[in-house]
């Protein structure tokens, strides 16, 4: 059958479509539940870590693994130190990692997983608290768990109530949540969070101006108020940034001049025009402290092209959204 012909009659698409509309609103029930069963164990899970000043080491087998390795990563990505450790692996060698201040966040769906048992059973012996997340509270991870996280039992979406599903969904959300949680009572900022990604586009746009300018950033194009026009020009034309700041006699900003103020003045008599009469007296600039996002935010709100980096009153750099675009902070 070519790839591009309809794989079922019309009443198939219908029975598939039914289908995957339950299997979301079964997932919508499971995160209702779980949202109504979430109770004081879960300020007592952050009390434990934050009393901890060691990692916590997240494990889970199969599918509770695999979500387990995105709590690692988000509690690691948002001021918790985190990392994600195979059950299995444990058992030959990686117990290593589980030190006195360490705390183990272990998954179960079933809270029976063979797999868990030895780390268990190490954290007993050498006194590290294990948070669990389980559906069974008289599992045995239930019961070897300082803080029991006990999500409601709830089918899958799964016709055989096997793949893992709905509960694979609240494990996930449930992490969040207590990542969420820690971040709230860590303080953890934006700044902090950019400090943690400064790769992609959401690195960029959290990246200080002070980062984008770095130590070898060129100063900005200038010249004083009584600049002829033809000075005017000249220096935008050199600085090649389609502005120039005008500055007062000490220095400070006065104003910016851009190559539509040059168009414009060609409409007058430009013999006897100077910078400051053609200027912008209240351009808008940014400090080096503010994020890129704000630099972004500000060009693309007020339809320009280019404002200045300002500290102490005097301009320290130009940014244009050519270079933002062409480094990947304006898509």
């Amino acid at each position: 059958m070519p790839l591009d012909a309809p794989s079922s009659l019309p009443d198939a698409v219908g029975a598939m479509t039914d289908r995957a509309r339950e299997v979301i609103q079964l997932n919508i029930e499971a995160l209702q539940a779980l949202e109504r069963t979430i109770d004081s164990s879960i300020a007592r899970a952050c009390d434990v870590i934050l009393s901890r000043p060691g990692y916590v080491v997240v494990t889970g087998m199969g599918k509770s693994g695999h979500i387990g390795g995105k709590i690692a990563a988000t509690l690691a990505s948002t001021g918790t130190n985190a990392f994600f450790v195979h059950p299995a692996e444990m058992s030959h060698g990686d117990l290593g990692m589980l030190r006195g201040d360490t705390t183990l966040l272990a998954i179960s769906n079933s809270g029976e997983s063979r797999e868990l048992r030895d780390p268990l059973l190490f954290c007993e012996r050498n006194h590290i608290p294990v948070i669990s997340m389980t559906q069974r509270g008289s599992s045995f991870l239930a019961r070897h768990s300082a803080v029991p996280l006990i999500m409601p039992s709830v089918a899958e979406a799964c016709p055989n109530n096997l793949a893992p599903t709905t509960s694979t969904l609240m494990t996930l959300a449930l992490g969040d949540a207590l990542a969420m949680v820690l971040m709230d009572r860590r303080g953890f900022s934006a700044t902090d969070f950019g400090m943690h990604h400064p790769g992609g586009s959401l690195g960029m746009s959290l990246q200080s101006v002070r980062e984008w300018m770095g130590d070898n950033h060129a100063p900005p194009p200038t010249l004083p108020m009584d600049a002829a026009f033809a000075d005017v020009v000249a220096r935008i034309t050199e600085g090649r940034k389609g502005a120039v700041a005008v500055l007062d006699a000490d220095g400070t900003l006065a104003g910016m001049i851009t190559d539509g103020d040059i168009r414009r003045a060609f409409a007058q008599d430009i013999s006897s025009i100077t910078a400051a009469d053609i200027m912008s007296r209240s351009p808008i600039t940014v400090s080096p402290d503010q994020r890129m996002s704000d630099v972004v935010d500000l060009l693309t709100a007020n339809k320009i092209s280019n404002l200045f980096v300002v500290r102490d009153g005097r301009p320290v750099a130009i940014v244009h959204i050519a270079e933002l675009m062409q480094a990947g902070y304006v898509s």
